[in-house]
């Protein structure tokens, strides 16, 4: 699912959007005055607002791995266990964000300092061996071709961070800030892209558009080159992609969430996610995905499975208590396993922001028999307060 990084924009370039918000209300007053001096003429329709993630979507590929500018917010997001050639583990993520800043009623104008969207991303390194997790962020307004969505070569770009689209079901990955850069080329193992909730609309909360459009590559064959402290590393593994659009997703009472990604060793793959409530609770939104070995997929309701946290790391930094341990028991699939981590202190701590996403192991049995598997564990809001991702 992976929603809570649009809200370090609101708070790291928050001036720049009280500036937007100002410019917007100076243009509605004008037009306000102007109908009431000249009250033969009507007054102006209202611009179109964001579009809401609605029921009815026809998902196109490629078409749909490109932006969707109608949204409010959006991302691309990679995750994925990686192994060099003697069989170090690595984990990383690469992430591109779209906060959409003028909605799609209010694009008029062609200066370079009017800009549509906000593009920022993030790139993660976690290397288990030498007990160290690396994380970057960066923000552009792309006013000057710095950063952006959509030219025609690249999906997203900000710097020399991008995202291209290859040749049938791939793409190409690259990012690189201090001591790591990354470069890999992924390719969907599966002959389709996996719908997640009911025809691709997965539901954050209870009432109309509290939703997004979600899609995976849920097992995605990874190649590429790490390179870390000056050395070039050929690496290989698996992937997971996510690509989400929505407008207004979460409901005033929810306080975070925590998310799993696994691909077992068996061909299965599994996602959920569990909605966390301010008052302590679970809220009924939550839901998952089960992916069989041919393909087929299951939607699982928050009835359908169990989270139960089996051990807690605490960041030193944010002082926030991450559960890093977890027992899932899913019933209906007959599937029971624990989750670890090999790297515990897997904390992005920005500025406004601060989460829990790394690398996990999953090791138990599925219809009597033994089961492991490896993916990424998502755990947000335990370091305050969740923002900007409801109507405000």
């Amino acid at each position: 699912m992976q929603l809570g990084k649009v809200c370090a924009w609101r708070a790291e370039c928050g001036s720049s959007r009280k500036l937007s918000i100002r410019s917007f209300s100076a243009f509605v007053f004008a037009v306000l005055t102007a109908s009431v001096a000249c009250a033969a003429e009507p007054a102006p329709p209202a611009a179109p607002a964001w579009r809401s993630a609605l029921p009815g979507w026809q998902y196109v590929f490629p078409r749909d791995h490109e932006p969707h500018s109608a949204f409010k917010t959006e991302w691309w997001y990679y995750t994925g266990n990686l192994a060099d050639a003697g069989g170090r583990r690595f984990g990383y993520q690469v992430t591109f964000f779209r906060e959409g800043i003028r909605p799609p009623g209010d694009r008029s104008g062609s200066s370079r300092l009017l800009v549509n969207d906000l593009p920022f991303a993030h790139f993660c390194i976690s290397d288990p061996q030498e007990k160290r997790f690396l994380f970057h962020e960066k923000i552009s307004r792309g006013a000057f071709g710095e950063a952006g969505f959509g030219d025609g070569a690249r999906l997203a770009w900000i710097g020399d961070w991008s995202l291209r689209l290859g040749a049938g079901q791939s793409f190409h990955l690259e990012a690189a800030e201090g001591e790591a850069s990354l470069a890999l080329d992924l390719e969907n193992a599966r002959p389709n892209w996996t719908l997640h909730g009911t025809d691709g609309i997965s539901r954050k909360a209870a009432g109309e558009g509290h939703a997004s459009h979600y899609y995976s590559g849920t097992r995605m064959r990874t190649r590429g080159v790490l390179t870390l402290d000056g050395r070039k590393m050929e690496v290989s593994g698996e992937s997971w992609f996510d690509h989400e659009w929505a407008t207004n997703q979460l409901a005033p009472g929810q306080s975070g969430w925590n998310w799993f990604s696994v691909q077992f060793d068996d061909g299965t793959e599994l996602m959920l996610y569990q909605m966390r409530l301010k008052d302590g609770g679970i809220d009924p939104a939550s839901s998952g995905t089960f992916i069989d070995a041919a393909g087929k997929t299951r939607n699982l309701s928050r009835e359908d499975y169990q989270l139960t946290p089996l051990r807690f790391w605490t960041s030193a930094k944010t002082k926030a208590k991450y559960p890093v341990a977890w027992r899932v028991t899913v019933p209906a699939l007959e599937l029971s396993f624990e989750v670890e981590t090999p790297l515990e202190s897997q904390e992005l701590s920005f500025a406004a922001l601060s989460y829990w996403e790394g690398m996990i192991e999953a090791k138990g049995r599925r219809g009597g028999k033994a089961v492991a598997g490896r993916g990424y564990l998502e755990l947000t809001g335990y370091s305050g307060a969740l923002v900007g991702l409801g109507g405000d």
